[in-house]
């Protein structure tokens, strides 16, 4: 029995689909920088503790920082707890990263460390000084079992270095 031929294929170009809109890229948001208590009067309290530079000079360097490695920062600043608990919940959708540096709510705060715990979100607790070098009080922090990583006693060198870590954290 003879095979019947069967006729050439013809090749059938798909139909242009729409471009599916792009994803926005997490560095689209900007790393919050959270300051807690006291922390606006840097430069002028406890200089031999926390240096001559001013929260507004810390907040130029890592806005800088932040710029040269094409991300936005958004500094904010409180001394009031609930404060920084709303800018942490608000950090879950627009945010890509935060570091907190929360003063000496780090060593007492229940509520900052609950709302840390609910973040999707690489965050990185700072402490200019080196607490572990200073009274038994600050040894302890609430936040440090639920943030990315903990960076103390390198200055303010901490944060441009908290922000390395979350962007080397959110390009994995």
């Amino acid at each position: 029995m003879a095979r019947k031929s069967l006729p050439p294929l013809k090749v059938v170009k798909p139909a242009p689909r729409a471009k599916a809109p792009k994803a926005r890229k997490a560095v689209d948001k900007p790393v919050y920088v959270l300051n807690g208590p006291n922390l606006n009067l840097l430069g002028q309290r406890e200089p031999h503790i926390y240096g001559s530079t001013s929260l507004s000079d810390i907040d130029k360097l890592v806005t800088a920082h932040g710029k040269a490695n094409g991300v936005n920062v958004l500094c904010l600043q409180s001394n009031h707890e609930g404060d920084l608990v709303t800018w942490i919940q608000e950090a879950r959708s627009m945010a890509c990263g935060l570091i907190i540096n929360a003063g000496a709510y780090s060593h007492t705060s229940i509520a900052i460390h609950d709302a840390l715990a609910m973040l999707d979100i690489p965050a990185v607790e700072v402490h200019i000084s080196n607490v572990h070098k200073r009274e038994e009080f600050r040894h302890y922090s609430y936040m440090s079992s639920v943030v990315t990583g903990v960076i103390c006693g390198l200055g303010v060198k901490g944060y441009t270095l908290a922000l390395d870590a979350i962007l080397a954290d959110i390009s994995k």
